[in-house]
């Protein structure tokens, strides 16, 4: 029996819709962050289509590129001279709807957001990127900025009881219970901070990747995404050429796979063997815009984001 089809694509990381699947329209997107440096995208990702925000654009009659770079610095560089104001206001309306900072992650907003927006004024930037929660055991993050984020709004949940579940289990679990969309929506998950420092922390948060496997969840850095691939469907990935790639992987983390196929990479798998201590697919290439993978064990897809 064939199986169901699961289609990705990190659209929600580009400046423009104009390659935005159809599908992504409908998609709610709840953010993450975690206790590592803000990646350069983290102020688009953050995004919705505020009141701040629209006032920002709207200076913009016909946006170009250059205009728009000091709202999402360091991350607009390469891309196409002029775009689409309509499509622009699109993407941004599609992104986070519920955004969340685990624990010491809050310090990284507070502090992060002013580094990548140094030419706006600090009050405002620290105003304009508020979490809508902060939650974890609270070890990390800095007295005066839960004062600051409180004062301001945010739900502060404490769950310093808790220490058999990460900081993003936590989260993620939240979200799960608070879904910032109708319970239907194509739910995905984006978290900033999961990658990077500590190993047993990366190791931690691809656990919860597995932990909860039927949603989309995509851990981001300035360098990679990562998310699963669960063995229940065939999954279709597109290839966001501008943003992601060429280098790609399919990792066999959680258990090994006896069988695994692939079409649109420079070294495609047909029906090969994947486990630690024999062939893991790391350092391929990404050749056509659709990648599909089929396999009989749940794989971890990472591909590079272009710098």
């Amino acid at each position: 029996m064939a199986l169901p089809t699961m289609t990705h694509s990190s659209a929600f990381l580009l400046p423009t819709g104009s390659s935005t699947p159809a599908d992504a329209a409908a998609t709610t997107y709840a953010l993450i962050v975690l206790n590592q440096r803000l990646p350069r995208f983290a102020p688009l990702l953050w995004a919705r289509g505020d009141a701040s925000l629209s006032l920002s654009l709207s200076r913009f009659p016909t946006a170009s590129l250059p205009a728009l770079a000091p709202l999402f610095p360091g991350f607009l560089i390469g891309f196409p001279c002029f775009v689409s104001l309509t499509l622009v206001r699109a993407c941004l309306l599609g992104t986070a709807r519920l955004r969340l900072c685990a624990d010491g992650g809050a310090n990284r907003v507070f502090d992060g957001m002013l580094e990548l927006l140094p030419d706006e004024d600090p009050a405002e930037v620290r105003k304009r990127y508020k979490p809508d929660v902060i939650k974890g055991d609270m070890d990390s993050i800095r007295p005066e900025v839960m004062e600051y984020y409180s004062n301001l709004g945010a739900n502060i949940v404490d769950e310093s009881h808790d220490q058999d579940t990460t900081d993003l289990h936590k989260c993620v679990s939240f979200i799960t219970r608070n879904p910032p969309g109708p319970e239907n929506s194509n739910l995905c998950i984006l978290v900033l901070g999961a990658l990077g420092g500590r190993f047993d922390h990366e190791m931690g948060n691809i656990n919860v990747l597995y932990r909860f496997s039927e949603i989309r969840i995509i851990l981001l850095s300035d360098d990679s995404s990562i998310f699963l691939l669960p063995k229940t469907h065939t999954h279709k990935i597109r290839i966001e050429r501008l943003i992601e790639g060429p280098h790609c992987g399919l990792i066999p983390i959680g258990a090994p796979s006896t069988s695994t196929t692939t079409t649109g990479l420079r070294w495609n798998l047909d029906n090969t063997s994947m486990s630690y201590g024999g062939l893991v697919s790391t350092s391929n290439i990404v050749e056509e815009d659709e990648v599909t993978v089929t396999s009989d064990s749940d794989l971890i897809w990472t591909i590079s984001i272009q710098n």
